[in-house]
């Protein structure tokens, strides 16, 4: 019987908030994921990184004030940095639980960089805050450096754009290793975006909604299946309603009319159910499995979950 090779949205509840919380919260992810290796997957794993991101974004630029020899570092190379130290643990656990059941897989992370238009609308309307609280003069001086700023609780904030990905620079890597046997962390946060200019790669002010950019890897590997790990066991419509119904065996159809009917989050649920339509409309034979990270194994086993196809 052939493998199934699938790539996995892991959300912020695998991997937890702090430095302790994460190494913990990885110990638990690996041993799910690791089920999901013996019942046959070969995994590619991305992952969200908001509190990491955030929280590098603001001790680099805290570090930089006042001293004169180090400059504030972009969100392109903080996004890099929580890559590489959420991998790090990731691949760690992966190793680790791998070996205690007798699998020898190896196990590594890819510092991946995704490809955005730079005429993509979202860079006019940035909506993803970052960073820490900003005085009034501080977010003046951001804005004269070209950045956008809004008004929070207590300050201001900084926010970027969103913009889509386009391709996935890495990819090759990616495919080759994976096709290896190897497990394979990449596309980290969304990934870094950048810009090409001429042969060079330019990171962008910006970060990329890790769904949509696990969606997209997904596309080039041509994977089996895409799995979304959040919070919740269905996607529902009517949430939060009297009517809220959960949703457990829809076809790509239907999937877009609930979009169409304004039935998901615009930044919970609905770039997790677009990014399965997208993964699931540009081949065939493929399955999308949204539920909770708890029931990642049942979902592979097509006993829970909301499963498009």
């Amino acid at each position: 019987m052939s493998r199934k090779k699938i790539v996995i949205a892991l959300g912020h509840r695998a991997l937890g908030t702090t430095l302790p919380e994460q190494y913990v919260a990885t110990k638990k992810t690996a041993r799910i994921l690791s089920n999901l290796v013996e019942a046959g997957a070969d995994i590619v794993i991305s992952h969200s990184n908001a509190p990491q991101v955030g929280m590098i974004h603001t001790a680099m630029n805290e570090f930089g004030l006042g001293r004169e020899k180090y400059t504030a570092a972009p969100i392109s190379v903080c996004s890099a940095m929580s890559q590489g130290y959420i991998g790090y643990d990731l691949q760690n656990a992966m190793r680790a639980e791998l070996l205690k059941r007798g699998i020898y897989r190896p196990v590594c992370t890819i510092v991946t960089q995704v490809m955005v238009d730079p005429y993509d609308e979202a860079f006019s309307e940035p909506v993803k805050i970052i960073g820490r609280l900003l005085t009034k003069e501080e977010a003046e001086r951001e804005e004269r450096n070209g950045n956008y700023v809004t008004e929070v609780e207590g300050g201001y904030r900084r926010i970027v754009a969103a913009p889509k990905p386009q391709g996935i620079i890495e990819i090759d890597s990616i495919r080759a290793l994976s096709d290896l046997g190897h497990v394979v962390i990449a596309c980290g946060g969304g990934g870094i975006p950048v810009l090409a200019q001429g042969v060079d790669l330019k990171g962008a002010s910006a970060v990329i909604e890790k769904d949509y950019a696990s969606g997209r890897m997904a596309e080039l590997l041509n994977a089996d299946e895409f799995m979304i790990l959040t919070s919740v066991e269905h996607v529902s419509v009517g949430y939060g309603t009297d009517s809220e119904t959960p949703l457990k065996h829809i076809s790509v159809e239907q999937a877009k009319q609930y979009i169409k009917e304004n039935q998901f989050g615009a930044n919970t649920m609905l770039p997790k159910v677009a990014a399965g339509v997208s993964f699931l409309e540009k081949g065939t034979g493929r399955r999308v499995v949204i539920t909770s990270i708890d029931k990642a194994l049942d979902g592979y086993l097509g006993k829970t979950g909301t499963i498009i196809e």
